[in-house]
């Protein structure tokens, strides 16, 4: 039987509307499966799931699948960092007492870095479940360092949004405090004020340098120090200078310390 004038023009009607709603993002049985376990391994859970999604989508994907731009984690990753730099100036505000206000802004510059983040995510194996498009798969966009610094950044902002900053800092308890109290971020930082920090933290005693030798020509002369706890010496530096050897002294001893706190 013949359609009607009418019925053909609401068929064709229908499928306008079909073409013009917008794409939605949908995963397949694997990508959700390792959303999942990321959560397990995190011990989080998501009321949006949307959300979660949202900050490993490129916008690369986005622009690939035509799917709303919004859509990509670039507004989550401007929130993430803002957020991230709270809870860590936070966390350094408390956990170190002594520390001016010029070394804490120097560890937490370099606790937010882009080299920081990136391994950080890489740890996470966060680069498996970003959403890339071809061409930035292709090109290695996965292990990209900004990229990933990036998508830690949006997790957080993520994270935040959903369940606020208790979640997050419960989240940094696992992944970032326990490297800034091992002293992981201490290479942009003055090895003897991490030292000292760590020693007045946990109440270990008293700290002092001592020069145990001098050697070389006087226009190449070297210096070794040692520090000293106790009347135990923690760590042993050389360098071109008295202050260049106490330095490497510091950060023997920080390794020494670390180790011991880990047995």
């Amino acid at each position: 039987m013949p359609h009607s004038k009418n019925q053909r023009k609401h068929r064709h009607h229908s499928h306008s509307e079909r073409r013009r709603q917008p794409k939605r993002l949908t995963l397949t049985a694997k990508q959700q499966q390792m959303f999942d376990e990321l959560l397990r391994t995190l011990n989080l859970t998501f009321a949006n799931k949307k959300l979660l999604v949202q900050a490993f989508t490129h916008s690369s994907y986005v622009n690939e699948h035509r799917i709303q731009s919004c859509k990509d984690n670039e507004r989550l990753e401007f929130l993430g960092d803002a957020v991230l730099e709270l809870a860590v100036s936070q966390y350094l505000y408390k956990a170190f007492e002594q520390m001016s206000e010029g070394d804490m802004t120097k560890l937490r510059a370099s606790i937010v870095c882009e080299p920081s983040l990136a391994q950080l995510a890489e740890e996470l194996h966060f680069g498996e479940l970003v959403l890339l498009g071809k061409g930035e798969e292709m090109t290695g966009g996965r292990k990209r360092p900004a990229l990933l610094a990036d998508v830690f950044e949006s997790f957080v902002g993520a994270l935040y949004l959903d369940q606020g900053m208790d979640a997050v800092y419960l989240f940094l308890e696992r992944t970032i405090y326990p490297k800034i109290s091992e002293g992981a971020f201490s290479h942009m930082m003055d090895f003897k004020s991490q030292l000292q920090e760590f020693i007045q933290r946990d109440n270990l005693g008293h700290i002092h340098y001592e020069i145990v030798q001098e050697r070389g020509p006087a226009h190449n002369r070297e210096f070794v120090s040692e520090v000293v706890l106790n009347n135990e010496t923690l760590g042993i530096g050389t360098g071109r200078s008295k202050k260049e050897a106490e330095q490497h002294a510091a950060q023997q001893a920080l390794i020494t310390l670390s180790q011991k706190k880990e047995q």
